[in-house]
């Protein structure tokens, strides 16, 4: 580990709060577009580009605006005009920019392109256009819209506990809490705001499904799932892949995190796991943050000075520029993501902290994604600021990792061990869950027509092949199918679960160096996260030292070392 933080020379102290762009208008893009295709027509392609990359950072980070001051506080009526106002534009802003992505695919001089853009850009740009059309743009602000209620929704609950009012996020001292009773009552209160919402949160996902199909459809697709691939523009594996990852996750992980359960009911002298067991992890109780938010904020600094001095340098800018909102508060949206402001090169880091060891996690995570951005920020187009997001959240999973030789500073040095074992059990425990939410959006989507109640005997269905140990005990709106409507990615964005899984294999491995070399291991943490989204997955990963999660094999070796390690 390197020593003294060194703050980045070229940084200039931003601050969150000086951040502002003029509302853009459909007549103002239509203008801008307009002055970058007289370029083109005049030939002037390389000023053409640099406008247009321009205008596209200027739009982006207006937009990301919009959507974060609206998670973080979704009862605020001007946040939600504007959110509803961003959502209505933005199909008018992809027909614009699919316009130019056509022109400049279409012109015969595609070396001269690939010179300045990069061939990567232009393969992007080829999956891109084949994902809209302006038939598509009322179906593209209905979907904005139903996916924000479904926000609204979970944000809007007010739980009753213990004589506390809480939100979804502050059941979480409850669900983890020793007492086995209290745990069962946070799931009882938990899936009894599912249940008493069940009919809109059905609703809303039919209309989602029915909706996506159309828009397939309508662009030629024989269903949502190739569309839905090239959303998130996934240019070197499919369907086929995945589903042969998914296959190695039940041959080589569920046996493993079975074993760690069996485990966990012994320890604790329970007859049976049920499903409110699983969020204890450590028999002694899950280890939680050595202190509130200022504290932990406070200690992070002090861990990142220890691991690296360009992400202590680049830590320090976030805390000091206002790029951080991490307390959970009434009316905010549930969760955790990073969003960034391509004009100013800074990203902000978003979640909900409530006590738990839930929030070194998230932000461990979150700050990944934030460095990986920040470092990636003079890559030559707004194409590359970001990875696709697999490889997006390798940088996330990644830094949770690497966190660990100073994870003392977060927990405290006296569950720092036990922080890191939790840590590596909760990491296996996702890959069958996670790929379980990918299956299910597969069958979703092939089967655009089921009823809701199809759709929970569906998710049933599915959680035996992947999660056999689940017991749900007196939970009824578990048991019936209903687990996968409180995973808020299932309804705002198909298809991207499954990356959490395959940057997790790719993380572990990254887990394994640096037990073996921790600074090498940075090194190349490093160099991947400056690579921004410069190359498709496979690349990036291959660029690092890494084996892809689709070779045979791949699951199995982090396996291997992980059981070692937890000695089962």
């Amino acid at each position: 580990m390197t020593d003294a933080p060194q703050d980045d020379p070229r940084a200039d102290r931003p601050r969150f709060d000086a951040i502002s762009e003029p509302r853009p208008t459909p007549a103002s893009l239509t203008a801008e577009y307009a002055a970058i295709n007289d370029r083109l027509d005049r030939g002037e392609r390389g000023a053409a580009l640099a406008e247009w990359d321009a205008l596209r950072r200027r739009f982006d980070t207006w937009t990301a605006l919009a959507h974060l001051r609206f998670a973080q506080d979704t009862t605020d009526a001007n946040a939600q005009a504007d959110r509803d106002y961003a959502d209505t534009l933005a199909p008018e802003a992809a027909d614009l920019e699919t316009s130019v992505k056509r022109r400049l695919l279409a012109d015969p001089d595609q070396s001269d392109l690939a010179a300045r853009v990069g061939p990567h850009a232009m393969r992007l740009w080829q999956t891109d256009v084949t994902t809209f059309d302006p038939a598509i743009k009322p179906d593209l602000e209905q979907e904005a819209r139903l996916s924000a209620r479904y926000t609204e929704l979970l944000a809007s609950a007010k739980l009753q506990i213990a004589g506390q009012t809480v939100n979804l996020a502050g059941l979480g001292p409850y669900a983890e809490n020793p007492d086995r009773s209290v745990r069962h009552q946070a799931e009882q209160v938990r899936w009894g705001f599912f249940a008493a919402n069940a009919e809109v949160l059905d609703s809303l996902f039919d209309q989602l499904v029915k909706l996506r199909h159309a828009m397939a459809r309508k662009l030629g697709f024989a269903d949502y799932t190739a569309l839905g691939y090239r959303r998130l523009r996934r240019v070197d594996y499919g369907p086929d892949d995945v589903a042969r990852y998914r296959e190695q996750v039940v041959r080589h992980v569920v046996p493993l995190v079975a074993r760690l359960l069996e485990v966990r009911r012994a320890a604790n002298g329970w007859d049976r796991l049920r499903f409110w067991d699983e969020a204890l992890i450590d028999p002694a109780g899950n280890p939680k943050p050595a202190g509130d938010h200022d504290t932990l904020v406070a200690a992070a600094q002090t861990m990142f000075d220890g691991m690296d001095h360009r992400l202590a340098g680049f830590y320090r800018l976030m805390s000091e520029g206002g790029f951080m909102d991490l307390k959970n508060r009434p009316g905010k949206a549930g969760g955790g993501f990073c969003t960034s402001f391509p004009t100013q090169g800074m990203p902000f880091i978003f979640a909900n902290f409530n006590g738990t060891h839930h929030d070194v996690g998230v932000f461990t995570h979150e700050m990944g994604h934030a460095f990986q951005n920040w470092e990636s920020r003079d890559q030559p187009g707004v194409d590359y600021l970001w990875p696709t997001m697999e490889a997006a959240e390798i940088n996330s999973m990644a830094l949770e990792f690497l966190a660990h030789p100073g994870i003392g500073r977060l927990v405290g040095e006296d569950a720092a061990d036990r922080f890191r074992r939790m840590h590596l059990i909760g990491a296996l425990a996702l890959l069958p869950y996670g790929v379980c939410v990918d299956h299910f959006q597969h069958e979703v989507y092939a089967h655009p027509d089921a009823s809701p109640a199809e759709r929970h005997a569906i998710w049933r269905r599915l959680e035996a092949i992947y999660m056999p140990w689940t017991d749900y005990g007196d939970l009824d709106y578990l048991r019936n199918g209903g687990r996968w409507q409180a995973k808020p990615h299932i309804y705002g964005s198909p298809f991207y679960y499954i990356d959490y899984t395959l940057a997790q294999c790719c993380a572990m491995q990254f887990w394994v160096k640096s037990r073996r070399d921790y600074e090498a291991s940075m090194e190349d943490y490093v160099r991947l996260c400056a690579r921004g989204g410069s190359a498709p997955f496979q690349d990036l990963v291959r660029s690092a030292g890494l084996v892809s999660p689709f070779a045979d094999g791949a699951l199995a070796d982090v396996v291997r070392e992980a059981a070692a390690v937890l000695g089962v």
